[in-house]
């Protein structure tokens, strides 16, 4: 499925449509060079979930974990920062997986054959004109 923002206005938009796309999916891998908009798009994706936390980058904090107004948990990983997959294995990054709820990756290369096969695999491009194409392989 392929979406596309030609302006910070429209983003909401497509968030409502990723949002309405994502089925039963739990696990998404967000992929994109830096500064692409993972980290934005992520955003807008928790609050069309109803997520009553601040939403942040877990940069430092390599996961965050956000709670809806229907107390579900979401999970936000930032992998950026982990120098092997095993620096996963070490905070329980499978415990999170298997959770039964949302997670949200970025940079998934960095946990390496740990990332499960079930996750929708989302691609965020920069185009030449500044706009955004989001490609999820659900």
């Amino acid at each position: 499925m392929e979406f596309h923002i030609s302006s910070i206005e429209q983003i909401s938009e497509v968030a409502r449509q990723f949002v309405s796309a994502m089925g039963k999916h739990k696990l998404f891998a967000f992929y994109g060079e830096m500064g692409a908009g993972k980290t934005t798009f992520i955003k807008v994706l928790c609050n069309e979930l109803g997520v009553v936390d601040v939403v942040n980058s877990p940069t430092f904090a390599i996961v965050n974990d956000y709670e809806t107004t229907l107390s579900e948990h979401i999970y936000h990983f930032d992998f950026y920062r982990l120098k092997t997959p095993q620096e996963a294995l070490d905070f329980g990054v499978e415990d999170y997986f298997y959770s039964g709820h949302i997670c949200f990756m970025e940079w998934p290369d960095q946990i390496g054959s740990l990332l499960p096969s079930e996750s929708v695999r989302v691609f965020i491009t920069v185009n030449a004109d500044g706009s955004r194409t989001i490609v999820a392989e659900f």
